[in-house]
């Protein structure tokens, strides 16, 4: 089933789920600092970021942009590594909320009807987007249509099995587009696929309010997410699980 959304109804949760991460990342980096390490290694120019919300990609790939400019300067000799492109991204969503606070170009529309003409885009992103969609595929062939010929598409997504310290107070809900599920679904669009799966203890909640606050992220009600909370011993470490999964066109 398709995770509902909420982004212009209900902003400040998407808000407080970026602040959780944030605040309580305890081990490796987020996946878009992960998603902009790539990119700029591939040295993707034009970059669509398909559910952009408020532009934490377009954010991590200045950052990695700027990591990878100091590093190939600072590289004895000079000459031992090429200068990166500077990567332009339009960020793409269905949330007028959204797109309000991420820099431009921007385009309001659907992952599954992208208003681009076909083969213009070095590379696609849909970070944990798609499960957002019922038929998920279609949105993975509108990528693939505006990719130019070896462009890279890139998603990720969130295990059914997420989290399993906070299994006795809390499940993630099923979803269209599971980590389980997607490397199937890319591969309908893009034949091989790439898979690289993350299971680490990342999140290190150190209270209730902690808890209660990584549970509100994840849709569940404040009055729920408070309940669940009182439920749970602190501090708590988060086994995050998921993957992200690699097409080309």
């Amino acid at each position: 089933m398709a995770t509902p959304r909420d982004y212009d109804a209900d902003p400040e949760r998407f808000r407080l789920a970026t602040r959780v991460t944030e605040r309580y990342l305890s081990g490796g980096r987020g996946q878009h600092e992960h998603v902009a390490e790539v990119l700029t290694g591939a040295g993707a120019g034009l970059v669509l970021d398909i559910g952009c919300g408020e532009g934490a990609l377009h954010t991590a790939l200045h950052t990695a942009l700027h990591t990878a400019l100091h590093t190939a300067l600072h590289t004895e000799p000079r000459t031992a590594l090429p200068v990166p492109a500077r990567p332009r991204v339009v960020g793409l969503d269905a949330s007028a909320t959204m797109l309000a606070r991420h820099p431009r170009p921007v385009v309001r529309a659907e992952a599954t009807a992208l208003p681009f003409p076909d083969g213009v885009f070095d590379a696609a992103v849909a970070v944990n987007v798609l499960y957002h969609l019922g038929d998920p595929v279609a949105a993975i062939g509108e990528a693939h249509r505006v990719l130019a010929p070896g462009g890279m598409f890139v998603t990720a997504s969130p295990s059914r099995f997420d989290s399993p310290e906070l299994a006795h107070v809390w499940r993630p809900e099923p979803s269209s587009f599971d980590a389980e599920d997607a490397p199937r679904l890319v591969a309908r669009v893009f034949g091989r696929v790439e898979v690289e799966w993350w299971d680490a203890p990342l999140i290190t909640l150190p209270d209730e309010r902690a808890v209660r606050d990584y549970l509100i992220a994840r849709f569940v009600t404040p009055g729920a997410a408070a309940s669940a909370a009182a439920r749970v011993r602190t501090p708590t470490t988060v086994t995050k699980k998921g993957a992200f999964v690699y097409g080309r066109r």
